[in-house]
């Protein structure tokens, strides 16, 4: 798809104009109810769905396929941030009221770093086709290692701090309390950085490994820089709302890490045929609607014996707990 500056520049600048109203509409600290969380939450999967439309009228259908499939991968994947986030955000006890402040400037924090991913990856597989075989064999042994862990009992509790939030948090003072939402704060005569701006921090570069198997699971389905962005903004854009919503619901999905790992498998089974078929080599390659119809099929059988799974452990405990009457 041939982008020229001028839609670039027009996009970049409809997102500015998205992520700023969503700003100024939710500037004021508060609770996020689940009306709030659910409304904007569709807002911006129509946005999404809207955009992939207009790549539909005016790209035609090749595009807005790799857009949705785009989409709805880094969507599915964004899913398992959320526990991350949870997790976050607990360790640094953040109110409640504040939370999705946080959520907002992490998330652009995310976006920020995943377009110099982005860019980095274009500019790598523009000039050598076999990294390919690289991201293709990287998908695959990410899906074994989600299997894996999905299998292990160990299920991780506590969220360590990379590098970057300690050597942050070593060098720059700061205050063992929240001040609203000010990111730093001048006590005694002194600067400190709040609360706040670490927790920002956190979210913000934890994505980071996300992205080490999101941009090379959307480079799998598509090529076109242009769709790998907007489809990795619209996905984490929506994250915050998501966030609120489902956020009850995530220890629900036990099979969650079961359908990402059978997605990235596919997608690096697509990328080494792919492969194979830059370097002449006759070997069937995997379309987009089928790739987009694999990733809503798994997704749907995930949800559902998730869900399933989910009501029997709670069935079963109610049982347990229920004491024996002997007659």
């Amino acid at each position: 798809m041939d982008v020229s500056l001028t839609l670039w520049a027009l996009t970049i600048a409809g997102l500015g104009a998205l992520i700023a109203a969503d700003f100024l509409i939710g500037r004021t600290p508060h609770d996020v109810s689940l009306r709030e969380a659910g409304i904007w939450t569709a807002v911006w999967v129509a946005l999404a769905g809207l955009f992939g439309v207009g790549l539909l009228l005016f790209g035609g259908g090749q595009p807005a396929g790799e857009f949705f499939a785009g989409y709805i991968t880094e969507k599915s994947l964004s899913v398992d941030n959320l526990f991350v986030f949870v997790l976050i955000m607990g360790k640094f006890a953040v109110p409640s009221q504040y939370q999705q402040r946080v959520l907002l400037v992490g998330v652009l924090i995310a976006l920020a770093l995943r377009t110099v991913f982005i860019a980095a990856g274009a500019t790598v597989i523009a000039s050598f086709s076999w990294v390919f075989f690289i991201f293709g064999a990287f998908l695959i042994w990410t899906a074994w290692k989600l299997i894996k862990e999905a299998r292990s009992d160990e299920a991780e509790e506590e969220f360590e701090e990379n590098r970057l939030l300690k050597a942050v948090e070593k060098r720059i003072p700061s205050t063992d309390r929240y001040h609203g939402t000010l990111l730093f704060v001048t006590e005694n005569g002194r600067r400190l950085m709040t609360p706040m701006l670490v927790v920002m921090l956190a979210i913000g570069t934890t994505d980071v490994l996300f992205a080490l198997d999101s941009i090379p699971a959307i480079f799998g389905l598509t090529q076109d820089p242009y769709i790998v962005f907007t489809a990795n903004a619209f996905a984490l854009m929506g994250l915050r709302q998501l966030y609120f919503l489902i956020g009850g619901l995530l220890k629900k999905l036990v099979h969650l890490s079961y359908g990402l790992s059978v997605i990235l498998g596919f997608i690096g089974v697509k990328l080494v045929l792919h492969a194979l078929h830059e370097t002449g080599a006759h070997v069937p390659e995997i379309s987009i609607p089928v790739s987009l119809g694999v990733i809503v099929l798994v997704l749907a059988v995930t949800t559902v014996t998730s869900l399933i799974a989910a009501r029997k452990q709670a069935a079963a405990e109610v049982a347990a707990d229920k004491p024996s009457v002997n007659v």
